[in-house]
């Protein structure tokens, strides 16, 4: 990403020549898949189906187990001993290329967390080791450790999660040093050090409003299939149905439109035009900002203005109109994650190989601590066509699922005899943002 680590590069493998169709095609096919799941979804679905207290109910053998307080410690020590491990490479480590701890933070904790969070859940909410240093400490002070010295005042929302969540992108995406170690360093303990200070200000509250890694897991946690229940109960449940299960309040929808514009003005950012343009202007900083800020804002007030229009559909006693981007933001999330299949799923598999074998040396001292030290990166893994077709899918199925959950969300709220007709604003902002992160994921 800069030039203090190159290992950790282009996060793409492949470009419009390795697509199976021309693009024009591709462009034009998916946008007709958002049609015609829309119209068939107006013909075959007419009540709500997606119901967070649906599931099969698993074994209460493994409810009791994954529930007992042991289980949990388990994985917070072992969050524990992972952190510190990398954490080592941060503090005692030199700043070269072969130091894992950029790896740890742009490939392993922000990208390789999303595949991890579809398949068990929110996992960084499980395995933080700031969670587990505050109920520490809470314990050593014998104060509650869901008690603070004040409450969080409800408006505050998430929010500072929104906010901690560009400042994470800004890092990645715009900053010309970001995976230089003092960067690092400095990212790390502002990171740490707000949320901990907030935490014993707000107790554990503070995490869930603030942490844009636990607001990034547990917004894809939400699919997946194994969950517990309103009621507790662990089940095994349509992972659709658990997309509803996404708070709706304060910040919602800033925490998504991060997630979603962020990977848009990545798509930019990796293209020749913006290469050429970083590697001559002085002023790459403040326009890579301002484009990623704007990316954004324009992802952001699209879906507001859409899901506000959407709002003249409203059912009688149904939420205000206010209230109604909030309660589609769950919609925005799949699309998000086709995203990040399509611009991530190369650098995991290449970086996330790389990163694992300089850990077997976190202080760069010639250590092979994991037995790895004799170990490459397989390169055959992945063939850049494949690629090419699992980004193109990985975009449709992702809007495709949005306007699912998109049409059930809106016969619920909506009037039902006008919910279709209702929601034509918010098909229209999906297909252009289909047809746009193609053409940018695309762009040669």
């Amino acid at each position: 990403m800069t030039a203090a680590a190159p290992a950790v590069v282009a996060h793409g493998l492949s470009g419009r020549q390795d697509l199976p169709l021309p693009l024009h095609d591709v462009v034009i096919g998916a946008a007709v898949a958002l049609v015609v799941s829309f119209v068939a979804l107006g013909a075959l679905w007419s009540t709500p189906r997606l119901r967070a207290a649906s599931g099969v109910e698993l074994p209460r053998s493994l409810d009791r187990a994954l529930a007992a307080p042991a289980t949990a410690w388990t994985v917070r020590v072992l969050g524990l001993v992972v952190c510190g491990w990398f954490l080592a490479s941060a503090v005692g480590g030199s700043d070269v290329d072969t130091n894992p701890y950029p790896g740890a933070v742009f490939v392993l904790l922000w990208v390789g967390v999303v595949p991890l969070s579809v398949l068990l859940g929110p996992v960084w909410r499980a395995v933080s080791p700031l969670r587990t240093l505050h109920a520490l400490l809470s314990r050593l002070l014998a104060t509650p450790v869901d008690e603070g010295l004040a409450a969080l005042p409800r408006w505050v929302g998430r929010w500072p999660a929104a906010a901690a969540l560009f400042g994470f992108v800004w890092l990645e995406l715009v900053k010309p040093d970001a995976s230089s170690l003092p960067t690092l360093r400095v990212a790390t303990a502002l990171y740490a050090g707000v949320l901990l200070v907030g935490a014993a200000v707000f107790g554990n509250a503070w995490f869930a409003a603030a942490d844009p890694f636990e607001a990034w897991s547990g917004a894809f946690g939400r699919l997946a299939p194994v969950a517990r229940r309103p009621d507790g109960r662990l089940v095994l449940r349509n992972p659709l149905a658990g997309m509803t299960t996404l708070p709706v309040g304060p910040g919602t929808v800033g925490v998504v439109a991060v997630m979603l514009g962020s990977t848009a003005w990545d798509a930019w950012a990796g293209s020749t035009r913006w290469i050429a343009y970083a590697q001559t202007s002085d002023h790459r900083t403040l326009v890579g900002t301002a484009g990623l800020l704007g990316t954004v804002v324009a992802v952001g007030g699209a879906f507001w203005l859409a899901t506000w229009a959407s709002g003249g559909a409203l059912a009688t006693g149904g939420p205000a109109r206010r209230e109604l981007p909030g309660r589609f933001a769950h919609t925005l999330v799949p699309i998000a994650l086709g995203y990040v299949v399509a611009h991530y799923f190369s650098f995991l598999v290449y970086q996330g190989q790389r990163t694992l074998i300089l850990a077997t040396d976190p202080l760069q001292r010639g250590s092979d601590l994991l037995g790895l030290r004799d170990r490459a990166v397989d390169t055959s893994l992945l063939r850049p066509g494949s690629v090419a077709g699992l980004q193109v899918v990985a975009v449709v199925a992702g809007h495709v699922v949005g306007v699912v959950l998109a049409h059930d969300r809106a016969v619920a709220v909506l009037d039902r005899r006008r919910a279709v007709v209702g929601q034509l604003p918010l098909l229209l902002v999906m297909v252009a943002y289909t047809v746009g992160g193609l053409l940018l994921l695309f762009h040669g």
